[in-house]
């Protein structure tokens, strides 16, 4: 088999190609269309499918954000002849951060609101695929990203008043489908908790209740945490990394069970599960301090096979000098394998890859601040 990396940075998406996770060939930054700036555009979103070659990404250049597509595993790339996503047209005005909107008047007229950033995308059964935006809105595609319908539903929940923005923004930033229920969907927001829907979207349950806050008067909120990543393991348990510890959910209406007492840190952004082995997830603790820098400025992804009860290092072959590079919440990723490959970026540039026996290796260093990694086996 071979291994493909899509590496999406601050300028331009790359891509790695290799046949032994060891040696890689890597192209980029891809200059998607004829202008020219999608070779130097933000990526913050990419998906990929191995069954089909199908991937998409979310570029935000010169022009706004658009998703372009490729079927033949990063070939050749096409963009839809209109703009993907589009606000409804009566859409009543809303504050991006409501915790600042005391005692200022909000205007009373309607308002368009305008796509900011795509920060997810994730294919589901079929041409399906979902987008998840800045500002916070869900969207779906029933034409493989051609075009995209906005969810009201998410949009209108009850708790949106308790959503804020995030120091990232305010966004759907994290899509776990389902396997085996393509009705079944769950999204994290920032700065506004996880929720799940179990009928395609038309209506959505809050499940952050139990994820503490220390940066609010309420510790324990309803909704309105900061959730920085959500992953799905092979039995269908939810791991969550908050703006704080990180958290395990067998069911997630009965609770959430704090797993982050043997990490080095409380704080994190990116956690990944292994695609076929029920408990064990990869995270990246960063430094609980402001400069947000690994702990004791030394790199390294830390793994659990037991749901979260203990954390061993996962640092073979990182670098041993200091550090101060962090891996972003969708910086890291499996390639999906049965026998998975680990890979993840860095703000630093650098990308590294691992297969399941834990020694990494370089995929290549000094690309510009690493956005979002994600990975398949090709042909």
């Amino acid at each position: 088999m071979a291994y493909l990396v899509l590496i999406g940075t601050r300028k331009g998406l790359f891509t790695a190609h290799s046949t032994d996770r060891t040696t890689w060939d890597l192209k980029g930054p891809h200059q998607l269309d004829d202008d020219g700036f999608t070779a130097v555009a933000e990526i913050y979103a990419a998906a990929c499918d191995p069954a089909t070659g199908r991937i998409l990404i979310g570029a935000s250049t010169f022009f706004g954000p658009s998703i372009w597509r490729s079927d033949d595993y990063a070939q050749t790339w096409s963009e839809p002849e209109n703009a993907p996503m589009a606000f409804p047209q009566d859409l009543p005005y809303r504050p991006l951060d409501f915790s600042d909107t005391a005692g200022i008047d909000q205007p009373d007229t309607d308002q368009t609101n305008t796509v900011k950033r795509i920060w997810q995308l994730a294919f589901g059964p079929g041409q399906r695929v979902w987008a998840g935006v800045e500002p916070t809105s869900l969207w779906t595609s029933d034409d493989g990203g051609q075009t995209f319908t906005f969810n009201r539903a998410l949009w209108d929940h009850p708790e949106h008043t308790t959503w804020a923005s995030g120091a990232g923004g305010p966004a759907v930033h994290t899509i776990v489908p389902d396997p085996a229920d393509p009705q079944h969907l769950t999204v994290a927001i920032s700065s506004g908790g996880i929720y799940q829907t179990a009928d395609d979207g038309k209506t959505w349950n809050g499940i952050t209740k139990g994820i503490s806050v220390d940066y609010g008067p309420d510790t324990e909120p309803d909704s309105g945490q900061c959730i920085h990543k959500v992953t799905r393991d092979a039995d269908g348990t939810l791991y969550a990394q908050s703006h704080g510890p990180a958290y395990r959910a067998t069911r997630p209406d009965g609770g959430w069970t704090n797993i982050s007492q043997h990490l080095p840190s409380n704080f994190g952004f990116a956690m990944v599960a292994h695609p076929t082995q029920a408990g064990t997830v990869m995270a990246w603790p960063v430094g609980e301090s402001m400069d947000r820098t690994p702990p004791d400025h030394q790199i390294s992804a830390w793994r659990t096979t037991d749901g979260g009860d203990t954390w061993n290092a996962w640092g073979t072959g990182l670098p041993q000098e200091p550090y101060f590079g962090t891996v972003m919440r969708d910086g890291a990723c499996t390639d999906g394998a049965a026998d998975p490959g680990w890979y993840f970026g860095t703000r630093c540039g650098d990308v590294w890859a691992a297969d399941d026996t834990g020694r990494w290796q370089l995929v290549t260093a000094h690309l510009p601040d690493v956005l979002c990694v994600r990975a398949m086996e090709t042909p």
